[in-house]
């Protein structure tokens, strides 16, 4: 079975106050599923860095979590510290580690973008894979003039406009997210107490300066020996032992030569496995051949089982004989789905010439289609509780011989909930039909069986919601509320009807299919 897990590696510009940074990182581990593997802070930057992994979902939640407790306890007009920044929470990048692609964390910088900017009104811009300017590849550019000068240029000069939230600075200042490759931060010392040499040698390797592409470096003194201090951006792309190599041919034409190295942090397995198959010239490696990796691969899930162990445990407790998860919750299932295959259809548009001209609309549906699976999967136990509340008001004990205020009032109020969060689902169902209509008019015509299927679970989702909706409406003793949700609920199914009808157009039109 697959195990996706991204990781983040979140700077904030506050090191000096521990309650802060434990306060940050309280609300990372808050949300569950998620593990804290690593965090610094460095005193004179006044920076802390935070890493923390999870499956894509969480680490998403995690890291808004960490920009909201980070907007709230720090005041960028007061801090000061030597490392360059721009806002209290200062950069997040997503990176992917295990079965999640670079184009799954580019979608996540963008949604988690999208929510910074309009919940938390704080202006985001992104950066390197997921940047939507290629100057904003790199994160310097972004970071120019720091905080001060962003705060004087930013709804002024164009070039400084968010991608998303308002254009202008609060004291919580700007957030730069993104997505990239795992970086490795690496240091070489020399056998010299030389830095000239360093410094040199670190010219000859960065980038910037003409040296190898994804290798940042500077030359600096620690501990009385030269080092060149280096983060490589992308080990793929520029092997470790390449860059390791040059630098001891470079410390050889001064005399001097590599002492020992360093890694600091974590690193992926593969940048050290590389390194090993270049350096042993094992031309014929095979991954496998690793009795650790192999043992893996022997023990993992055959792939007939993956799909069916993915659902097994939720059709199991629907079919229980206890009356909730139920309709509702499937409901929402039935709903998570949909937005799953529209989703889907979007990618496999993205990325083709055929349909370069849709693609920004494609990328921005993933964005949309993603948020409403999370929110319709997180219905399936908001439906399950709220009848479970109703339930439990019912049990309260009953005054005689005149019914309990108290009693009636906590069972108008969890019945209301029962009727909202069904309504809400259908909400995000004719959310879903809509963003089926767009790929189903649109997108890849290879995947139109699938935006069809999209469609389906979706007005499946509207249906089965709006019974639920309709089975607590009665038990309102608030008639007003109650009209108002079925004339809420009226209009949701007026606009399904036109929406499926639409769709239904554009699947004989475009791919010779029907509902």
């Amino acid at each position: 079975m697959k195990n996706p897990l991204v990781e983040c590696i979140a700077n904030y510009s506050e090191a000096r106050r521990p309650e802060v940074v434990e306060a940050i990182a309280a609300a990372i581990t808050s949300v569950g599923g998620v593990r804290l593997l690593d965090r610094h802070s460095d005193l004179d930057h006044n920076r802390s860095v935070l890493t923390f992994i999870a499956p894509p979902e969480a680490v998403l939640e995690a890291a808004f979590r960490s920009v909201a407790a980070a907007a709230d306890l720090i005041n960028m007009d007061e801090h000061t510290g030597g490392h360059p920044r721009i806002g209290a929470a200062d950069v997040l990048p997503f990176v992917p580690v295990q079965d999640v692609s670079m184009q799954d964390c580019v979608e996540l910088a963008r949604r988690l973008g999208r929510r910074v900017g309009d919940q938390l009104n704080i202006p985001v811009y992104l950066y390197e894979e997921a940047a939507t300017l290629p100057e904003r590849q790199n994160l310097e550019n972004i970071r120019r003039g720091q905080y001060e000068a962003l705060k004087v240029e930013i709804g002024v000069d164009p070039a400084r406009d968010p991608d998303f939230g308002p254009r202008y600075l609060g004291t919580a200042g700007a957030t730069v997210i993104g997505a990239r490759q795992p970086l490795l931060a690496f240091n070489v010392y020399l056998n010299t107490g030389d830095v000239e040499i360093a410094k040199k040698i670190a010219k000859t390797v960065r980038n910037s300066s003409g040296g190898f592409r994804y290798v940042k470096a500077m030359g600096i003194l620690v501990d009385g020996r030269a080092q060149v201090s280096m983060n490589l951006t992308n080990f793929r792309s520029t092997p470790l032992s390449l860059v390791v190599e040059t630098i001891r041919r470079e410390a050889a034409r001064y005399g001097a030569a590599i002492h020992h190295s360093e890694l600091v942090g974590l690193t992926p397995q593969q940048a050290l496995v590389d390194a090993a198959v270049w350096y042993l010239q094992l031309d014929q490696f095979e991954p496998d051949q690793i009795l650790e990796h192999h043992l893996q691969e022997t023990q993992t899930t055959p792939p007939g089982e993956d799909l069916a162990s993915l659902s097994e445990s939720f059709v199991d407790e629907l079919a229980a004989g206890t009356p909730t998860p139920g309709g509702g919750s499937a409901a929402a299932y039935a709903g998570a789905m949909g937005a799953a295959l529209v989703a889907m259809v979007a990618r496999l548009t993205v990325g083709k010439k055929k349909y370069l001209a849709v693609q920004n609309q494609m990328q921005v549906i993933i964005e949309r289609a993603e948020a409403l699976r999370a929110d319709l999967q997180a219905a399936v136990t908001r439906d399950a509780e709220a009848y479970q509340a109703v339930m439990a008001a019912m049990k309260l004990p009953n005054g005689a011989p005149s019914p309990d205020q108290a009693r009636c009032q906590a069972i108008e109020k969890a019945t209301l909930v029962a009727a909202q969060v069904p309504l809400e689902v259908a909400q995000k169902a004719v959310s879903v039909l809509e963003l089926a209509l767009e790929v189903v008019a649109k997108g890849n015509l290879n995947a139109m069986s699938d935006g069809g299927s999209a469609a389906v679970l979706a007005g499946s989702a509207l249906r089965i919601a709006g019974l639920n909706v309709r089975t607590n409406i009665p038990m309102l003793q608030d008639r007003a509320a109650a009209e108002q949700l079925l004339a809420d609920l009226s209009a949701l199914e007026a606009r399904a009807a036109i929406l499926q009808n639409r769709i239904q157009i554009q699947l004989v039109e475009r791919g010779d299919l029907s509902l």
